[in-house]
C-alpha cells in the first residue's frame, strides 16, 4: 500500500480504537520508449506490453541479486515467477515498485514511462499494486472501512473529513466484495477475518485503486485448500482486466492458474515455458534438485 494509504489508515484506526470495546524484451526495447507522448495517468500498451525489463542488475555487497535479467508482461497477462531461495524475485519486485534501484538496465511501464525515475509511492499511483506475503490490513477497521480506505481519492485530511461515497464508487466497492469472496463479511472487523480472508481483503484494497499491473508475493502460503482454490478463481477471474505477476512455491497452485512461468536463478531468467516446459528442463531440475 501506498504510504499516504498508510498515514489515513493509521488516522482511522486510531479514531476507530476510540470508538470499539477491545477484544530483454518484445517490446522493442528503449527506442520504443521515446517514440510517443506521455499522458499522465495513461499507460501505453500499443506495442504489446506493460511491462518490460532489459538487462537489469543490482548487487548488494558484491552479491549480484539481479544479473542482466530481461523480461516482459503483456497487458492482461497472468505471469508465474518460481525460483529457488535466493533466484531473485524479492528483488526484481523492489526494482519495479522503486524500493530498489538498479545498477544498470531499463525498466519501463508500458513504451513512455521508465520506472527508474520515480519514487515508489508515484509507482504506486501510477498503477501498479504490490502486495506482500503477509497480509497488511487495518484490523480495527471492517472490511467495507479497509475497501473504502483504499479508494483512490485526496488523503489529505481536510478531503477525508469531506468525502462521501458517491454511487459509483458504493457500486464499484460492492462488486470488488463479490470478486474476493467477502459480501458476506462487509460489517465484519478485519482483525476478526481468517488469513485467507485478510489476502482477500488485501487484494480487494489493491484493486480498489484500479491497479493495471499487480505484483503478488506468495499470495496463498498459509491458506487452508478451500482458500487456495478460491484464490485461484480469483486470480483467474482478474486476468485479461488486469496484468498479473504472481511469485509463489506451491506448484499445484500454480498448475492451476498459469500459461507461461518464468523460472528465476541466480538474478536471472533460466527457462521460460508452460509448467510441463519448465518442470521438464533439466537445468531446471538441476537447480530444484541439485543435481
Amino acid at each position: 500500500m501506498t504510504p499516504d494509504l498508510m498515514e489515513e489508515g493509521a488516522r482511522r484506526v486510531a479514531a476507530a480504537k476510540q470508538a470499539v470495546v477491545p477484544g530483454k524484451t518484445e517490446s522493442g526495447g528503449r527506442a520504443a520508449g521515446f517514440a510517443h507522448l506521455l499522458v499522465e495517468g495513461q499507460v501505453d500498451v500499443s506495442h504489446g506490453r506493460i511491462l518490460y525489463l532489459e538487462d537489469v542488475s543490482v548487487s548488494f555487497d558484491g552479491f549480484k541479486a539481479i544479473n542482466r535479467l530481461s523480461l516482459d508482461i503483456a497487458p492482461g497477462e497472468l505471469r508465474c515467477i518460481i525460483g529457488p531461495n535466493g533466484a531473485g524475485k524479492t528483488t526484481m519486485m523492489d526494482i519495479i515498485t522503486g524500493k530498489t534501484r538498479p545498477d544498470a538496465g531499463t525498466v519501463f511501464f508500458g513504451s513512455t514511462i521508465d520506472l527508474l525515475r520515480y519514487k515508489e509511492a508515484d509507482i504506486a499511483q501510477m498503477g501498479i499494486g504490490r502486495k506482500f506475503q503477509k497480509p497488511t490490513v487495518f484490523e480495527m477497521l471492517t472490511v467495507f472501512e479497509n475497501l473504502e480506505l483504499a479508494l483512490k481519492t485526496d488523503k489529505s485530511v481536510h478531503a477525508s473529513m469531506r468525502f462521501r461515497l458517491d454511487s459509483a464508487d458504493a457500486d464499484r466497492l460492492a462488486e470488488i466484495l463479490q470478486t474476493i469472496h467477502l459480501a458476506d463479511s462487509v460489517d465484519r472487523l478485519a482483525g476478526e477475518l481468517s488469513h485467507g480472508q485478510k489476502q482477500w481483503l488485501e487484494i480487494g484494497m489493491l484493486l480498489m485503486q484500479d491497479p493495471k499491473l499487480l505484483l503478488l508475493d506468495e499470495p496463498v502460503a498459509g491458506m487452508t485448500d478451500e482458500e487456495t482454490a478460491r484464490t485461484g478463481e480469483l486470480f483467474l477471474s482478474l486476468k485479461g482486466k488486469h496484468s498479473l505477476m504472481v511469485v509463489e512455491h506451491d506448484m499445484s497452485f500454480i498448475r492451476t492458474i498459469s500459461e507461461k512461468v518464468t523460472v528465476l536463478h541466480e538474478g536471472s531468467v533460466l527457462a521460460e515455458g508452460t509448467l510441463d516446459q519448465v518442470q521438464g528442463d533439466e537445468r531446471v531440475i538441476e537447480v530444484y534438485l541439485g543435481r
